[in-house]
């Protein structure tokens, strides 16, 4: 995965969200969408000396697993017995083998800075997400797909900053809801669609702040809100 790859997967959820391609560069979708994200940092690998990326930014040692599993096939991570007299001796001793492993992918395909993740395919700079496919930015998601700047969610597709919601497809912006679609801004709502700025509500179809609205004016206010969103 690199960043032009990324940058036509964040293409493709635009069209389905808002009928048109992303006005912003990467870095501005990271900027602009995923400002509140926790994902992974940049650290330096201290076998190597490289650029790598890992969730656990507190430690001051690190290796890449590939790095690690490496060593590991060429001289592996036993070392001989040696005489410790002091508790410093043995911290020092600990030290030899004391790295913390990044970039943790498991059973994934295609994916970049990413750490940790497990079975995904096609994921940009996410962390601990699982069995989904065409991430980028996101945090703690599941059996997702094309999903960007999103956390704590699950069975969703083209969506961006979805959070703690469930079975959401070609959304924006949603929190703590269920069974999403074609909407904008929306909190603690269940089975809305084409809705917008709407909370607490259910079971509604063009919908704007809570109040009902005709289909076609409805479609009028929606591209008015579409281009302020996008407003670059």
């Amino acid at each position: 995965m690199n960043e032009k790859q990324a940058m036509e997967i964040v293409d493709n959820i635009f069209m389905q969200i808002f009928g048109r391609k992303s006005p912003f560069t990467l870095e501005q979708v990271l900027q602009k969408f995923a400002f509140d994200v926790k994902l992974p940092q940049q650290v330096i690998d201290s076998t190597s000396k490289q650029p790598t990326w890992t969730a656990a930014i507190n430690s001051s040692r690190y290796i890449t697993q590939e790095h690690m599993e490496r060593y590991d096939e060429q001289r592996g991570w036993m070392i001989p017995k040696q005489e410790v007299r002091t508790l410093e001796d043995l911290l020092n001793v600990w030290k030899l083998t004391n790295y913390t492993t990044t970039e943790r992918v498991y059973d994934c395909i295609n994916v970049a800075q990413c750490d940790p993740l497990y079975r995904c395919e096609n994921a940009f700079r996410c962390t601990d997400c699982r069995d989904s496919k065409n991430l980028i930015f996101s945090d703690g998601c599941g059996d997702c797909e094309a999903i960007i700047a999103s956390q704590r969610s699950a069975n969703s597709q083209f969506c961006l900053r979805v959070d703690d919601s469930n079975s959401c497809s070609s959304s924006y912006n949603v929190i703590c809801s269920a069974k999403i679609d074609h909407s904008i801004f929306i909190q603690d709502c269940n089975n809305l669609q084409e809705c917008i700025f709407c909370s607490h509500i259910a079971n509604k179809k063009y919908c704007i702040a809570n109040m009902q609205f005709e289909k076609e004016e409805y479609f009028q206010i929606k591209k008015v809100i579409i281009d302020w969103i996008l407003k670059v």
